[in-house]
């Protein structure tokens, strides 16, 4: 991309763009290497996975709001010019802002679609075609169909197989014209052909054929439900959370709430401190290239770094020697210089004897970049202060924030507190977990966690519902798990995504590239893991997809496990996230060779997953009608991508709990330009109530995880087993007939056919395929099911026990007789 388009597309963006503000140091002679690259926002064009990886790869941050497009992946990132030179030289496309890929939800697209001759509605096994879903929503006044289907024919190998859509206007309506479905392929795989079109009135079916022949019909369902919100019932006390808080602010109130509900609150400390929001003091003096010397102190910045000052003397004087001396807090460098008195130190040369003669205060030198360091050093006029980049008062008004002078943020290793909330604290209710801003930048998760902390205990003794969730429920806070990056971003840089650990070298650890360090705690577990070959996970120490040196390397990480294994009662939990607007689960990461994903969840748990997500999503809808779309909930390696050691992947695979994943923010339905909007990480605390705005998120995905604790209560409760059924019921078929399982609410269903006891180790029912309902199984002889179903809360149908043999064998059957 040229100069000219990049400066055309800022100015495009300019109420989006990154500044990086330069501090005003006292020291006239800092070096322009200090300064971190000024950087943009930009909208990349990948052709997939594989490419997304390799931007990764290069430290390029590639923003949650990612997009999944016919023609491949759209992703907001942020970026340096250079890197721009970098991501062309891959061969992605950095797109204009009105080049971003957008449903085309013209009425004018339709078109004609025959066959030779009248094609048959296949229904069965054999079926070419399947519809997964056929989802009806509404949002600020404008109905849309969402429909997702695969066809078996070709579509995998061949890219010429297409689909195509008609619907009804409703029962007893004729089908409309036929639109074309977008093929969906990620790292290779065909996943499925999907589509979101507008529609003026609810649709009842769809009919969706295939270049190949193939033809399906189905219902279409409705996606989420009109419901009201706790926050809705009069004298209930909401809208608590005034602002974005930074962490001590967030910490001080957790703090109040224990001591003014002990009744029903209390703080658990985390055993593993931070790393902390601190850092070494640096400069880099000398020159520029190969003469410039990183100098970084062996003290904290806070714990004397800043105190000490570097200076380069020219002696003034023939042939004399390289030599350091200290003098109280400042070091001196008199360069050697030549016969002729000019200067003849190099940038390795002052680098090593900074290293040997100056170790009690310099902890490490060496050339910038880890470059050869051949060049001759200058001296400087007046010493230059160290500095540790932190002690600068920062006005940060991103969303509205201001900025609180730097001694408000505690330096140091910080202890991580827990708010747990509940009446009976002891272990025999079930619990949920949150955990936010695992993601330094993302601000609303944070403040969506504490405005559902506030509901809890201040309706706990006005809310019937809320008194239940807090008598039934053992609620674990954690609204910044990430103190020392979420300082960086509302203090140092707003972009910042990682912890502040700095694991890179010599070649990346000088004071322009402060911005660059740390580990992604959402890439430093141990199941689905970077290490184990999953995509998603970077290496490099500049990614912002940092994976870590090993799994669980951070405090950070190694205390969520410590609090899932000394509480066992936790079986729920919810990683928030922004800003992509998105609901997941499992799996969540894969191998991109081959699309190898972590192993999915068995068709009960998916079917939970999909339930809880109705309930807490339609909760979400009733504050302002944001909908998130059923494209964007899921397993998050299928609708938002790879993220290889991910936390809820090792909380399911590991102790079994129920772990989502919430991007909230994300696309909003926009009716003034016909389209959704995206969000941001830090939007305008009081923006558009209708699109953009952080208190607006806050209160709608609070409402959500108030949900979510209901239907955490609803399972603790549950004691009901599942009522089961095999469709068609067992009787007389001719030839063969094609039958399923039925159920009143999530299970899992063992059976069997070969007239022995169904038990654990039988068979299990199972999804056809992943997004899809139960199989369906062939039956060409006369064949007798038996077979019982356990619930997600472990109760078994009818009271079975598979274990032994029940003389009462009441598990459930029948029988399907074939005639000849």
């Amino acid at each position: 991309m040229s100069r000219t388009r990049l400066h055309v597309l800022v100015l495009a963006l300019a109420g989006g763009i990154l500044m990086v503000i330069a501090p005003a140091y006292a020291q006239s002679e800092r070096s322009p290497l200090e300064d971190p690259a000024p950087v943009y926002d930009v909208t990349l064009s990948l052709t997939g996975s594989d490419m997304m990886d390799a931007v990764t790869e290069l430290g390029i941050d590639i923003e949650h709001a990612l997009r999944r497009v016919p023609t491949g992946i759209e992703a907001d990132a942020t970026v340096t010019e250079e890197q721009i030179a970098e991501l062309e030289a891959l061969g992605v496309v950095v797109l204009q802002p009105d080049e971003r890929f957008q449903w085309d939800f013209a009425e004018d697209e339709a078109f004609a679609f025959s066959f030779e001759a009248e094609p048959v509605i296949i229904q069965t096994h054999e079926e070419t075609v399947r519809i997964a879903r056929a989802d009806y929503f509404t949002t600020k006044g404008q109905g849309f169909l969402y429909v997702e289907a695969r066809t078996t024919q070709g579509a995998q190998t061949n890219p010429t197989v297409t689909m195509q859509l008609a619907n009804d206007s409703g029962p007893g309506t004729d089908f409309g014209p036929t639109r074309n479905m977008s093929r969906f392929v990620d790292s290779g795989q065909y996943m499925f052909h999907r589509n979101l079109f507008k529609v003026d009135t609810r649709p009842s079916q769809i009919r969706v054929t295939s270049s190949t022949g193939g033809l399906a019909t189905g219902f279409v369902s409705n996606w989420l439900e009109d419901v009201t919100p706790l926050n809705a019932t009069p004298g209930y006390e909401w809208n608590i959370v005034d602002g974005y808080k930074h962490p001590q602010q967030l910490y001080a109130r957790m703090h109040e709430i224990a001591a003014q509900y002990p009744n029903i609150a209390q703080i658990i400390y985390l055993p593993n401190q931070t790393n902390g929001y601190q850092r070494k003091a640096q400069a880099t003096i000398g020159g520029t290239g190969q003469a410039a010397v990183v100098v970084t102190t062996a003290a904290w910045g806070h714990e004397g770094g800043n105190d000490v000052r570097v200076q380069f003397v020219n002696p003034g004087a023939p042939s004399s020697p390289l030599s350091v001396t200290i003098e109280g807090n400042l070091v001196r460098v008199s360069l050697a210089t030549n016969a002729s008195g000019g200067l003849a130190s190099t940038a390795a040369q002052v680098a090593a004897a900074l290293r040997t003669d100056a170790a009690s205060l310099i902890g490490n030198s060496h050339p910038y970049r880890n470059n050869a360091g051949t060049g001759i050093v200058q001296a400087n006029a007046n010493p230059i202060a160290l500095t540790d980049f932190l002690d600068q008062k920062r006005t940060n008004t991103v969303g509205g924030f201001q900025g609180a002078p730097p001694g408000e943020v505690p330096r140091g290793p910080a202890t991580i507190p827990v708010l747990r909330i509940g009446k009976f604290r002891d272990g025999r209710n079930p619990g949920v977990m949150l955990q936010a801003q695992d993601h330094a930048r993302e601000w609303v998760p944070a403040t969506a966690t504490l405005e559902a902390a506030e509901r809890l205990v201040r309706n706990y003794k006005k809310d019937w519902e809320t008194k239940k969730i807090v008598d039934n429920v053992d609620v674990f806070l954690i609204p910044s798990n990430n103190p020392d990056g979420s300082n960086y971003s509302f203090y140092n840089s707003s972009g910042q995504r990682r912890n502040l650990t700095n694991y890179c070298g010599n070649n990346a650890s000088d004071p322009a590239m402060r911005n660059a360090w740390g580990v992604d705690l959402n890439r430093n577990y141990r199941v689905g893991s970077g290490q184990d070959g999953y995509s998603g996970g970077s290496t490099s120490c500049t990614s912002d997809t940092y994976q870590g040196p090993e799994k669980l390397s951070e405090p950070e990480s190694k205390n969520s496990i410590w609090l899932v294994e000394n509480y066992p009662n936790i079986k729920f939990f919810m990683s928030v996230h922004s800003n992509g607007g998105q609901l997941f689960w499992q799996p969540g990461a894969y191998i991109a060779n081959g699309r190898i994903t972590t192993p999915r969840p068995p068709l009960r748990d998916e079917a939970f997953y999909w339930q809880s997500a109705y309930r807490i999503l339609s909760h979400v809808r009733a504050h302002r009608e944001t909908v998130v779309t059923p494209e964007n909930v899921g397993g998050s390696a299928d609708v938002l991508y790879s993220s290889a050691g991910n936390v809820r992947e090792d909380l399911y695979h590991t102790y079994g709990i129920y772990a989502f994943g919430w991007e909230v923010g994300g696309s909003i339905y926009n009716p003034a330009t016909g389209n959704f909007q995206g969000g941001s990480f830090q939007p305008t605390w009081i923006g558009n109530p209708q699109l953009v705005s952080g208190h607006a998120e806050t209160m709608e995905y609070a409402n959500g995880l108030m949900e979510m604790f209901r239907i955490a209560k609803d399972w603790g409760k549950d004691s009901q087993w599942a009522t089961t059924r095999l469709v068609p019921a067992g009787g007389t078929y001719s030839g063969s007939v094609d039958v399923r399982f039925e159920s009143d609410e999530p299970v899992s269903i063992y059976y069997t056919t070969d007239g022995s006891r169904p038990t654990l180790e039988s068979p299990v029912y199972r999804q056809t395929e992943f997004r899809e309902p139960g199989q369906t199984l062939h039956v060409t002889e006369t064949t007798t099911f038996r077979w019982f179903s356990v619930d997600t809360a472990g109760n078994i149908e009818k009271g079975y026990d598979p274990s032994k043999n029940d003389t009462r064998n009441n598990y459930r059957q029948a029988t399907i007789t074939i005639a000849p």
